[in-house]
């Protein structure tokens, strides 16, 4: 689906990001895999990669501009250009708003929310007619969370960039839509007890939990060109735990 296409997946060293990462190279593309501190993870996620396709390791801090413009400039200089973009890269730390202090705030906005303009406005230049942007955002940018307010503003926020840029691009035929994944059985909720298990399981009509491929498995619909005629679209992947 998406053979010879060339992609760079932003935190691509675990969880949501490395299923998309190896989901894509499944499919023929080229990946680039982009990642902050876990240098050792990641190359086990190339390695996984280079099973189906290729791929190279692009390592900086997409949440400043500086490094995610070196990032991109990398990746061209190996692919030549870019035809999908997933901005996956994003932390969550959970916290009562009381509790939540300015340098986490900040923290999680330059992480999730700026980290996604910088590699937009960097990657833009060098996508094409027929390119995809794919944005993960959360069930929570719709819903809120009582326990993550920086969290829920900053997937909020990306909803709001992803159909602003779905108008402005569409004159260039470059497709822009997010994924807004419910509970995935990821790190994000490594501390949780069996019995937070058992009960987040019980209140999903699906009565599972999520896995990274349930998301990996829209993001790959979304970047081909099966999905040529959809932009501007958020679609949940919460196991019917949030229902528009």
């Amino acid at each position: 689906m998406l053979q010879g296409k060339k992609a760079i997946v932003t935190g691509a060293s675990r969880g949501i990001g490395k299923a998309i990462a190896i989901k894509f190279a499944e499919h023929g593309a080229f990946v680039g895999i982009n990642y902050f501190k876990s240098y050792e993870k990641a190359k086990e996620v190339l390695k996984e990669v280079k099973k189906y396709s290729d791929g190279i390791l692009l390592q900086g801090d997409v949440g400043k501009f500086i490094e995610a413009g070196r990032i991109v400039e990398e990746f061209i200089n190996i692919a030549g250009e870019i035809n999908v973009l997933v901005n996956n890269a994003g932390i969550y730390k959970r916290s009562k708003f009381e509790e939540l202090a300015e340098k986490q705030w900040d923290a999680t906005m330059e992480t999730n929310l700026k980290s996604c303009y910088n590699m937009c406005k960097n990657a833009l230049p060098y996508m094409k007619e027929g390119s995809k942007i794919i944005f993960i955002s959360s069930q929570l940018a719709l819903r809120g969370s009582s326990h993550g307010a920086d969290y829920a503003a900053s997937k909020a926020g990306i909803l709001g960039l992803m159909k602003s840029l779905a108008l402005e691009l569409a004159t260039r035929k470059i497709n822009v839509n997010a994924v807004a994944p419910g509970t995935i059985d990821t790190d994000i909720i490594a501390d949780y007890t069996e019995e937070q298990r058992r009960k987040r399981t019980e209140e999903i009509p699906l009565k599972r939990l999520g896995l990274p491929e349930d998301v990996a498995n829209v993001c790959l619909f979304l970047a081909s060109d099966l999905a040529d005629y959809i932009t501007g679209e958020v679609i949940l992947v919460t196991g019917g735990l949030y229902i528009r």
